[in-house]
């Protein structure tokens, strides 16, 4: 086990997703009761995708929340998955394949911190559950806002932490007891991914300092809804016009 289970560095990150790729999706369901499926229906209804208009997909993972995107714009737009997993990507491909998306929906290996795409050019840019794993979060907000067309919208759907006297408590011990146990008893690695979950979500800001944060980087009209008792959260910004 690593002694800092909060490095972040790119090489630590990129081999810890690599390892769990074959797990991902199983884990994600299993541990959030398919909540999670939820929680991305809800940003493609509450920030849905303008038909005919570029959207990217940035910590794309298996690229789920590519996908609801494409069904909820009726596969009427040109969809980007980025991660810098190989593994995750390959297997987002397979998933294109079987769902017949390829050509509409497409995957690129990159790293969020150095977008290889142009600027003011997405009507959409999302992140779901990937930006507090970015190594440096100012840069990963600076390059979402970059690519981002004017009037574009951004849209991130990230873990919180519940604050009630009753759901706090409770969320703190199925986060820190009962989740990494479950997910290394399906995916042990050297890198204890499923420890380094909650610890970097109970680290991670939220609410209205993650808000603030979307706000220094540029980005107007932020707000941000809790889901399901405050357990994510979706955050929305606009980059200005001008």
């Amino acid at each position: 086990m690593p002694t800092d289970l909060l490095d972040k560095k790119e090489v630590r990150i990129r081999r810890m997703f690599d390892r769990i790729a074959p797990w991902y999706d199983f884990l994600n369901h299993l541990l959030s009761l398919n909540v999670d499926t939820h929680w991305r229906n809800t940003v493609a209804r509450l920030v849905p995708p303008t038909p005919g208009k570029p959207v990217l997909d940035l910590c794309t993972g298996t690229g789920d929340l590519a996908f609801t995107l494409d069904r909820a714009a009726r596969k009427r737009c040109p969809i980007t998955g980025s991660d810098f997993s190989p593994e995750m990507l390959a297997l987002a491909r397979k998933k294109g394949e079987k769902r017949r998306t390829t050509g509409r929906v497409e995957f690129v290996e990159a790293d969020a911190q150095q977008l290889p795409f142009p600027a003011d050019h997405y009507d959409l840019v999302t992140c779901s559950f990937g930006l507090r794993n970015i190594t440096d979060t100012a840069r990963g907000l600076a390059e979402m806002v970059r690519v981002a067309a004017p009037g574009g919208r951004i849209a991130i759907l990230e873990f919180s932490k519940p604050r009630g006297a009753v759901l706090g408590p409770l969320y703190q011990g199925y986060f820190r007891r009962v989740l990494p146990r479950v997910g290394n008893l399906f995916a042990k690695n050297e890198d204890s991914a499923y420890k380094y979950l909650p610890e970097s979500v109970l680290a991670f800001p939220d609410g209205e300092a993650l808000a603030e944060k979307l706000r220094a980087s540029g980005l107007g009209d932020v707000w941000f809804r809790p889901l399901t008792f405050g357990i994510a959260t979706l955050y929305v910004g606009t980059k200005p016009a001008g």
